[in-house]
């Protein structure tokens, strides 16, 4: 449990969309229909210090404190945690002092307080941001969101790095809105749905780090949450991990961030398949699965060709050193990549890409289905059916493993990976010693059936790639090695099954 959890204050929410685009784009964002009256909002300088302790304890307990100069005046703010990528939901405590330097009078009723009473130690400057701020008050369906158009810098000691946000936050009403106004927004300029929040720029310029490729991070449940509020939790976890591999693919068009990206969706898509008995009453939820799934299939031929670039061919090369073919292979593989890659950056790039996953986050947040009764169901009683179903659903896939053919053998695959995605979503509804070595037991041997089936799998993959490239023919499905994996694919099902499950 975080600090924030087990520090229970009352705190106002903070509730609002950001989005990111280029210098620009904002500019032509202020010309907007919708946002009458831009040109004649009052630019204000905001300029904001971010302080934390050396040992960054506000940051690990998912804190931050900044001290802000707003017109001459001193507003410290304490903000707590963040609803995930794009869409902001957050305790904030907000105070005016009588100067620059933090007060701690000011977060002595605020979550800020015990973390920094634990960490005894003094509190230092780590990054400031320059803001120039516009802000209009929009009226949007029954709601009225204030539109802040913001552009700058943020600055540390080790460099600066610009800031171009567009911010709707709700003044009255609700989320649903926000996401509609976004989207009219969004077919005039490039949005993307934020990856992180200012500070978040600033710890990675404190940190000395450029956009990174991430892992999907353990979702946080409380352990009373209900169904509804663990699928928003691990939808938002969801986009948070697409969006943040991303920004790392466009950046610097790694293998593995576009790998990750994959992963990501692939989540998301379990997620709404895991979720479809909650789901069932809402259609879009098929829907949004089907959309994902045809706009990213490109996404899989590049990274088959990036396992085959990386893995295949550099094995086979040890194998046999004298086989000329198998340079004209690489050379085919590498075009043909270079040509993937060209189609995954063009999807990155569309209105319908940006369209899509902000219209996905607006539903996760404001969809029919959260109102429907089954959103309401104990989230525990919920996670045993499903989970209940997928590991029976292994079960029945994977009978006779070591006899079935690559095509039923991928069915097996497939309910492998949704069961242990599924056991990860849901891990943080059982926290208990006992269930938590039970999760252990059970996430090992889960995860040595998944590689095993994975590496049977790449073998296919690799297969059909060498027969498309024209090259040298690789072992057949009956070759030994196959063969071994099978046995091993077999026992490892075997062993899964044997493991009493942690929800239970």
């Amino acid at each position: 449990m975080s600090e924030i959890d087990s520090h229970a204050v009352a705190a106002p929410r903070e509730i609002e969309l950001k989005l990111e685009c280029a210098s620009p784009d904002l500019t032509a964002l202020a010309a907007h229909p919708r946002l009458q009256g831009a040109e004649h909002a009052e630019p204000e300088l905001l300029v904001t210090t971010y302080y934390d302790t050396p040992a960054q304890d506000l940051r690990a307990a998912g804190l931050t404190l900044r001290v802000r100069n707003q017109g001459g005046r001193h507003i410290q703010t304490v903000k707590a945690g963040s609803g995930g990528v794009g869409l902001f939901d957050r305790a904030e405590w907000e105070t005016e002092i009588a100067g620059e330097a933090p007060d701690p009078a000011a977060w002595a009723e605020t979550a800020a307080d015990k973390v920094l009473r634990k960490a005894d130690a003094p509190l230092e400057r780590l990054f400031s941001t320059r803001i120039t701020r516009r802000v209009i008050p929009v009226e949007q369906g029954a709601s009225r969101i204030l539109v802040t158009l913001d552009e700058g810098c943020v600055e540390s000691p080790a460099g600066d790095a610009p800031i171009c946000e567009l911010e709707l936050e709700i003044a009255e009403g609700e989320a649903g809105d926000l996401f509609a106004l976004a989207q009219i927004l969004a077919e005039t300029v490039p949005l993307r749905l934020s990856a992180t929040a200012k500070s978040g720029r600033g710890f990675a310029l404190v940190d000395g780090t450029s956009p990174t490729v991430v892992k999907a991070e353990p979702v946080e449940l409380p352990e009373e949450a209900s169904a509804g509020e663990v699928f928003r939790r691990v939808a938002r976890a969801c986009l948070r991990h697409l969006r943040l591999n991303e920004t790392a693919f466009l950046a610097s068009h790694a293998p593995e961030a576009l790998h990750q990206m994959r992963v990501s969706l692939r989540r998301l898509r379990s997620a709404l398949s895991l979720f479809a008995p909650m789901l069932d009453g809402d259609p879009r939820a098929v829907s949004f699965g089907d959309e994902i799934k045809r706009v990213t299939e490109p996404f899989g031929h590049a990274r088959n060709l990036d396992v085959f670039l990386g893995d295949t061919l550099p094995s086979l090369a040890k194998q046999r050193p004298d086989d000329a073919d198998l340079v004209a292979v690489r050379e085919l593989a590498e075009a043909e990549r270079a040509k993937a890659y060209e189609g995954v950056l063009a999807i990155l790039e569309s209105p319908q890409w940006r369209g899509l996953i902000i219209d996905v986050a607006g539903w996760i947040e404001a969809g029919a289905w959260a109102t429907q009764d089954p959103a309401a169901e104990d989230g525990r009683a919920f996670a045993a059916q499903v989970l209940d179903r997928a590991r029976d659903r292994l079960k029945k896939r994977g009978r006779g493993l070591k006899k079935l053919d690559p095509h039923t053998r991928h069915r097996a695959r497939i309910a492998a990976k949704k069961l242990r995605y599924g056991a990860e979503f849901f891990a943080g509804l059982y926290t208990k010693k006992k269930a938590r070595r039970r999760q252990d037991t059970f996430g090992a041997a889960l995860s040595d059936l998944q590689d095993h089936l994975g590496t049977l799998n790449d073998l296919e993959t690799a297969r059909s790639m060498m027969e498309s490239l024209g090259g040298p023919p690789m072992p057949g499905p009956d070759d030994e090695g196959t063969r071994e994996l099978l046995v091993a694919a077999a026992e490892a099902r075997a062993e899964l099954l044997d493991v009493k499950p942690f929800w239970r």
